[in-house]
């Protein structure tokens, strides 16, 4: 298993990160924050507002990472779980 030069990151705030999308990417979020804000009876969602829930599902469905997170198979990661 690969050995990380870092540590668990034990702050839990919340940081700032910036970020350069394609305009094909964020014009897809500007639909999918209108659809979603139409669908649950509210206004568009702000494609920012989309980025973490969106993130933390990909993170949590994605198998091949569970699994090498529990060290399956040797392609690193840790056991611990991100704040």
């Amino acid at each position: 298993m690969a050995k990380l030069k870092l540590g668990p990151i034990a702050d839990a705030k919340p940081v700032k990160l910036t970020v350069d999308l394609p305009a094909a990417l964020h014009r897809d979020l500007i639909a999918y924050g209108e659809i979603l804000g139409r669908a649950a009876g509210q206004d568009p969602i702000p494609p920012a507002r989309l980025i973490v829930p969106m993130l933390q599902r990909f993170i949590a469905t994605d198998r091949g990472f569970a699994k090498a997170r529990r060290g399956g198979s040797g392609s690193g990661g840790t056991k611990e779980r991100p704040v």
